[in-house]
C-alpha cells in the first residue's frame, strides 16, 4: 500500500510539473509575440473584424430600427412598401407586330423617404433609405448657382452656400455629392449624368468608382481602372466618386489603384458614403457623425447590409438636410449636391418626364452634351 500511494503521488507531481511547463512556455511565447507592435496590431485588427461580423449578424436580425433623434428634431418614416414605378401598357394584339411597351408614371401613392440615426461600434451616423421602387421617389444632382453643367477646366460657376442649395432644390433630402477642385475653377471630378443628361463628360475619364442607375432602376457600381469604364450613356443618374468600399458583399479597398493620393481622402476624417443591398431596390445614403478611416467606413457600410458601396466627398464638404432643415452643416461652400424627392417633397415635373423619356428609350449622348472633351 505505501508503494502504491507513493507512485500515485509521483504521477500527480509529474502532471503538475508538465502543465506548469506548458503554461510557462506558452506565456513566454505570447509575451515575445506581443512584444512586437505589428503583431499586436494584427491581433487587435482580427478581433475588430470578428466584432464587426457579430454586429452585422445582430443587424440582420433586427426587425425595426429605433430612431435616436432628439425629441425636438423628429425624423423618420415607416419603411416604404415596394410599389412598382414602371407600368407596362396592355399586351399587344398577337396578330399585330410587337411593340416596345410604353412606360408611364404610376398613379400609386408613394411614401416619405426614410431617415434614421444609428450607432454601430461607437460610430454614429444618419442612414437615409432611398426606395427606388417607390413611384414618387426620384434622385438627381443639383449644381451651384443653378448651373446647367458642372464646373470643368473651361467653364465654372463656382460654389455656393449649402443653405442656398437646399432652399433651391426643395427636396426631401439634400446631401453633398462628389469631389471638386480646391482652386478658383473648382472643377468637378468624374463624369456625371443627371435626369438622363450629361452634366459633366470627358472621354478620358478613368478615375474612381461610378454609381449608375440604368433603365428599370437597375443599379450598378463600376471601378474604372480595375474593372472597365462605365457606359455612362446607359445611365439616367450617374455619379463618379470613391474610393470603393464594398464589392460583392466584401470590404474592398484599393484607393491608390483608383487614382486617389490625397492624404485627406486616405487618412481619418469626416465621411459620407452611398451603397445598395443585395435586393438592388434601395440606395443607402450614410452621413457619418464621427471621423473615421476608409477601412472603418467600409466595415460600417458592410454591416448595414451593403453588397456594393463607395465613398463620397468628405471632410469639410459633408452636409445633410432633411425637409429643408440642415442636420449636418458643411465647413465650406459646395459645387454639387445629391437631391432626393418623395411624396411630400415632389420632384419637378421635368425630372419626372426625363425619367419617362429614358425608360422609353432616350439615352444621354456625349455628342449632344453641353460640354465634353
Amino acid at each position: 500500500m505505501p508503494k502504491s500511494k507513493s507512485a500515485s503521488g509521483c504521477r500527480k507531481m509529474l502532471r503538475r510539473t508538465f502543465l506548469f511547463l506548458i503554461v510557462f512556455t506558452a506565456t513566454q511565447v505570447l509575451a515575445e509575440y506581443f512584444s512586437v507592435p505589428k503583431n499586436r496590431d494584427n491581433f487587435f485588427t482580427l478581433m475588430g473584424k470578428l466584432w464587426q461580423k457579430l454586429l452585422a449578424l445582430r443587424e440582420q436580425h433586427q426587425q425595426k430600427v429605433t430612431t435616436e433623434l432628439p425629441a425636438n428634431n423628429p425624423i423618420g418614416a415607416t419603411t416604404p412598401s415596394p410599389q412598382p414605378k414602371v407600368i407596362n401598357s396592355p399586351s399587344p394584339d398577337p396578330e399585330k407586330p410587337a411593340k416596345t411597351p410604353e412606360v408611364k408614371l404610376s398613379n400609386q401613392k408613394g411614401k416619405p423617404v426614410q431617415i434614421s440615426r444609428k450607432s454601430i461600434a461607437g460610430v454614429s451616423f444618419y442612414q437615409t433609405i432611398i426606395d427606388l421602387t417607390d413611384p414618387e421617389t426620384f434622385i438627381t444632382v443639383g449644381l451651384a448657382n443653378n448651373a446647367d453643367i458642372a464646373n470643368n477646366y473651361k467653364i465654372s460657376k463656382g460654389d455656393e452656400p449649402f443653405k442656398d442649395l437646399v432652399d433651391r432644390q426643395q427636396a426631401a433630402i439634400v446631401t453633398n455629392g462628389t469631389f471638386f477642385g480646391k482652386d478658383s475653377q473648382k472643377a468637378v471630378l468624374g463624369n456625371m449624368v443627371a435626369a438622363g443628361k450629361f452634366v459633366k463628360y470627358s472621354r478620358w475619364e478613368n478615375y474612381g468608382t461610378t454609381l449608375g442607375i440604368k433603365a428599370g432602376n437597375e443599379l450598378e457600381m463600376v471601378t474604372a481602372r480595375t474593372e472597365r469604364k462605365p457606359d455612362w450613356t446607359e445611365h439616367w443618374f450617374s455619379l463618379t466618386c470613391g474610393p470603393r468600399l464594398v464589392k460583392e458583399g466584401k470590404v474592398w479597398l484599393s484607393p491608390l489603384s483608383e487614382g486617389f493620393k490625397d492624404s485627406h481622402v486616405l487618412g481619418v476624417g469626416s465621411r459620407c458614403a452611398i451603397g445598395f443591398p443585395e435586393s438592388r431596390k434601395q440606395l443607402y445614403l450614410v452621413t457619418f457623425l464621427t471621423s473615421l478611416s476608409l477601412q472603418k467606413e467600409a466595415e460600417i457600410m458592410q454591416a448595414i447590409g451593403c453588397v456594393e458601396a463607395m465613398n463620397l466627398d468628405g471632410g469639410a464638404s459633408v452636409a445633410l438636410a432633411h425637409k429643408g432643415k440642415i442636420l449636418v452643416s458643411p465647413g465650406r461652400n459646395l459645387t454639387n449636391v445629391i437631391a432626393v424627392y418623395d411624396t411630400n417633397y415632389p420632384a419637378p415635373e421635368e425630372l419626372k418626364q426625363s425619367w419617362l423619356r429614358f425608360q422609353n428609350g432616350d439615352r444621354p449622348s456625349p455628342a449632344t452634351a453641353d460640354f465634353s472633351d
